[in-house]
């Protein structure tokens, strides 16, 4: 592909993912809180948030496998027009004081985030193989406009509409909208003839057993899973402890900037000083998340937190990312890809559908202070995977 070709189609992508990542943030802003508010049990107040990624998780292997065939443009606006729709059952559940049918539009939307989720792999696959790691950063980079946009639009929602936070899921299905518009401009090439010359397809069962693979996984999911369970637990532990929504939503937004703003300079570091010495980064930064909850329930322990929840988080997913891309054939990306995002999801789900009844057990502090062994378990895999391709590589020479 044309570099200009090349350069504009990311940009497309990022522009994308600023949309989709604002809808998914509004979600996680405000859906716990809105499910409180239609729901005398407190421990179903997470399920909007859980339906999204359930949703996700049930999406994202056929919306792999479908895009293979009739192309990544195609599968983009079809996700960004579920999303839509579900902003729209959203707000009709809100309205009518339904957790179901608030849950289902959320699912909906979790079925545009597994569409979405494939933006960084369309990046990965337009861009050459020296800029490829950066068009991955930079598409997920879009991401800080959804750390301002997000909670901002949550929280002036809230009171748009006589129903609290019917009007946050109408500006949903609304950047929905946007989104499918600007997707119209994608241009992907299908997968053509060139494919049916690529090596042999394996096996599913011979792509997964990769050790690279299996530890790019789990580490994804790993940063995925711990990050969903904080940042679901956030507004309602500090609800909790008296701070107020706006307080809430502010440090939501300090969260996704650390989510996405390192995405400038991730793929650079990758290229730098390598993919797992970075990964491992990510999960001492995230350890460094447990340390600081454990600092008090102020506004400023919260941020501090939160913020390295989210660099940690970049570090290992873009990590993950990368490394999963080098374990598989262009013939064989559909099946792999699938397979490790709707792990990661189903991790997501878990931690999202289990964050409410968790800080109701334990609190807030000693609820991340159960992450460190998690990421005790990666940090080793890493370290072995490290070890093992620096023998590869003195043994090649």
């Amino acid at each position: 592909m044309e570099r200009r070709s090349m350069h504009r189609q990311v940009f497309l992508l990022a522009s994308s993912q600023a949309l989709f990542q604002t809808v998914s943030v509004l979600v996680m802003t405000i859906g716990g809180l809105a499910g409180a508010s239609i729901t005398s049990r407190p421990e179903l107040a997470t399920m909007p948030i859980a339906a999204m990624f359930l949703g996700t998780a049930l999406v994202t292997f056929p919306a792999s496998l479908w895009m293979t065939r009739v192309g990544r443009r195609t599968g983009f606006i079809l996700g960004a027009l579920l999303g839509a729709g579900g902003g729209f059952a959203a707000v009709a559940g809100i309205w009518i004081g339904s957790l179901l049918l608030l849950s289902l539009g959320t699912f909906f939307v979790g079925a545009y985030q597994a569409f979405a989720q494939f933006y960084r792999f369309a990046a990965g696959e337009v861009a050459d193989d020296a800029f490829r790691p950066r068009a991955i950063s930079f598409v997920l980079a879009g991401g800080i406009v959804a750390a301002l946009a997000g909670p901002l639009l949550g929280r002036f929602g809230a009171g748009l509409l006589p129903v609290e936070y019917a009007g946050s899921f109408l500006l949903l299905a609304l950047v929905s909208l946007a989104g499918a518009a600007v997707l119209m401009r994608l241009r992907i090439p299908k997968p053509g003839k060139a494919e049916k010359h690529s090596p042999p397809r394996r096996s599913w069962i011979s792509i997964v057993r990769q050790p690279a693979y299996l530890i790019a996984l789990f580490s994804a999911a790993t940063g995925y899973g711990v990050m969903i369970l904080a940042m679901t637990a956030t507004p309602l532990a500090m609800v909790h402890h008296n701070h107020s929504l706006a307080t809430a939503a502010t440090v939501i937004q300090f969260h996704v900037l650390g989510m996405f703003l390192p995405s400038f300079v991730t793929g650079s570091l990758v290229a730098r000083f390598g993919v797992v010495k970075v990964m491992l980064a990510g999960v001492a930064i995230l350890a460094g998340h447990v340390l600081m909850t454990l600092t008090g329930t102020g506004t400023g322990s919260f941020a501090g937190a939160l913020i390295l929840l989210g660099i940690g988080w970049n570090f290992l997913y873009i990590g993950g990312t990368t490394l999963l891309t080098t374990t598989y054939t262009n013939v064989e990306r559909g099946r792999a890809q699938a397979t490790n995002d709707m792990t990661i999801f189903a991790v997501g789900l878990a931690s999202s559908l289990g964050a409410s009844a968790l800080l109701q057990a334990f609190g807030w502090q000693l609820l991340n202070v159960f992450l460190l062994p998690w990421l005790a378990v990666a940090a080793g895999l890493l370290i072995w995977l490290g070890h093992t391709r620096r023998r590869h590589d003195l043994l090649a020479t």
